[in-house]
């Protein structure tokens, strides 16, 4: 054979074997209640993103990941990569279980300057710091069977080496000791790692990785407490020139509408100690279904935030068949100042408009009862919906289908709050708590309304007054919802309304 017949044998088999593999996965993924337009793993059980790192123009998501069921089970990395933050090729299990115990969460940091070591032949290493959480220690009852590790990758994230003097830091006799998300503290050229300790934050700094230092501890008298603090993160943000810094804690349970939830604080950190500037609980989702959220390192001055869309009250029980869970889209990161409250926004990324299809408008919308399906005949699929208005009053849009499945998302002006109601959206009763109607105050004081809804098969997300309202919720209809409706009997009156359908990221 000429080295040009194989050349082109190689190609031909090679475009086959894309081919088939697009296909293959285009055909996993149209499973009933199966996302569209978010990540979710290909089967079996998913939960916290894990070790997210932009690195050499790709996006490096890491996951929990148990792949021999669907329900939770030995922890390893699982491992996605993106270009865009949309469309995700999958990679092999990046951290399997070791003697050391399962790998539970953590994060994953570029050592640009080789402050490790772990770098060799210029090449920059990617650094995971995870937990290693001993499960036979834990059935022992042992108070320290959470330590924190490193493994490293010189191949840009493909293949992984545990460090072989692991664990790098040692749990003191704490039982919940977990969840290090580390960044680079420039002005004091050091590491910071975010430790959730029990119910509060412990810092330690590092220069090496390696080698750790507990800094200052903070947490204890403040925030919600309604359950163990876990996944924190911690990075500045700028609000008209003036640098705020954002600590992020994951709770379970305690949330705003059962279950878990991700809180926040501002304040300044100066290398050592977080000093807020007030210490009232305030949420970053309001929904019931964003829990885990942390954001992506090494993207300079952007924060691009991803949550786990799930509930640890019901995620093990929810009626999936070959795969549980998803990310929520991802999310820029943003501050408002209201009064001499600082509240962090979040607003979906710009890159999902390459998902855009086709669009229809409409304007000036008497929304006393208007339905949307004859102006923009069946819904089907994932979509985006934009909606503007001078005036806000009550409001509820109604999503259903033609078996009397519904999904209400609305604004109680009277209660100033916004909702999402799930009482009668489809598959309710494999758990008692799931069939409610969560709520969000509305914090901005303001007449006019700026609504935004990301609507995929099974899940929707409500960004609200500049995204300082935010809520996210699962649902599971028999069949998809193809009909919207609007009702206001305050006789609300819609400025604009854009609806945008979305391709899917798989197909």
């Amino acid at each position: 054979m000429t080295k040009l017949k194989y050349l082109v044998l190689v190609t031909l088999l090679a475009a086959c074997s894309s081919a088939k593999k697009q296909g293959s996965q285009a055909g996993l993924y149209n499973e009933p209640h199966r996302p569209q337009i978010h990540f979710s793993q290909q089967k079996a059980w998913m939960n916290d993103p894990n070790g997210m790192v932009y690195f050499n123009n790709q996006y490096h998501l890491f996951y929990q990941y148990y792949p021999d069921s669907t329900i939770w089970g030995p922890m390893h990395w699982g491992h996605a990569t993106s270009k865009d933050l949309v469309y995700w090729e999958h990679q092999p299990v990046a951290l399997f279980p070791d003697s050391l115990g399962y790998i539970f969460s953590g994060s994953a940091v570029a050592d640009v300057n080789n402050t490790s070591g772990f770098g060799s032949g210029g090449k920059t290493p990617l650094v995971a710091i995870f937990t290693h959480h001993d499960p036979k220690g834990e059935k022992a009852g042992s108070a320290t069977f959470q330590n924190q590790s490193l493994a490293y990758s010189l191949d840009d994230g493909k293949t992984w080496t545990k460090y072989a003097n692991n664990p790098v830091l040692k749990n003191p006799g704490i039982r919940d000791f977990r969840d290090p998300k580390v960044m680079w503290y420039d002005a004091g050229k050091k590491w910071i790692m975010t430790l959730a300790t029990l119910d509060h934050i412990t810092f330690y700094s590092s220069p090496d990785l390696k080698n750790w230092t507990e800094e200052s501890k903070i947490g204890k008298d403040f925030g919600a407490h309604g359950g163990v603090w876990e996944c924190p993160d911690l990075f500045p943000l700028d609000y008209n020139g003036q640098q705020v810094w954002i600590l992020i804690v994951n709770i379970n349970p305690g949330g705003p509408n059962g279950g878990s939830a991700t809180q926040y604080f501002t304040g300044q950190f100066d290398g050592k100690t977080f000093k807020p500037y007030q210490t009232d609980t305030r949420w970053l989702d309001y929904g019931p279904d964003e829990y885990a959220g942390i954001t992506w390192s090494n993207t300079g001055n952007r924060k691009i935030f991803l949550g786990w869309m799930s509930n640890w009250q019901y995620a093990n029980l929810v009626p999936t068949d070959r795969w549980r869970s998803a990310t929520t889209v991802p999310r820029d990161l943003g501050l408002e100042k209201i009064g001499d409250k600082f509240i962090v926004t979040s607003k979906p990324v710009d890159e999902l408009k390459t998902l855009f299809t086709t669009s229809a408008t409409a304007g000036n919308i008497d929304a006393t009862n208007y339905d949307l399906r004859e102006r923009l005949g069946k819904i089907a699929g994932p979509f985006k919906m934009q909606v503007t208005a001078d005036k806000i009053e009550s409001f509820a849009f109604t999503f259903s289908n033609n078996i009397g499945e519904k999904l209400v998302v609305g604004f109680d002006k009277a209660a100033n709050n916004y909702y999402i109601d799930r009482t009668n959206s489809g598959k309710v009763d494999f758990e008692k708590g799931f069939a409610k109607r969560h709520t969000a105050p509305r914090l901005l004081n303001k007449e006019n309304l700026d609504l935004t809804l990301v609507v995929d098969n099974a899940s929707i997300e409500l960004f609200a007054d500049n995204g300082t309202a935010v809520m996210t919720a699962i649902f599971f209809p028999n069949r998809i919802y193809s009909n919207i409706k609007i009702e206001s009997p305050d006789h609300l009156v819609i400025k604009s309304l854009q609806l945008t359908r979305m391709k899917s990221i798989w197909k």
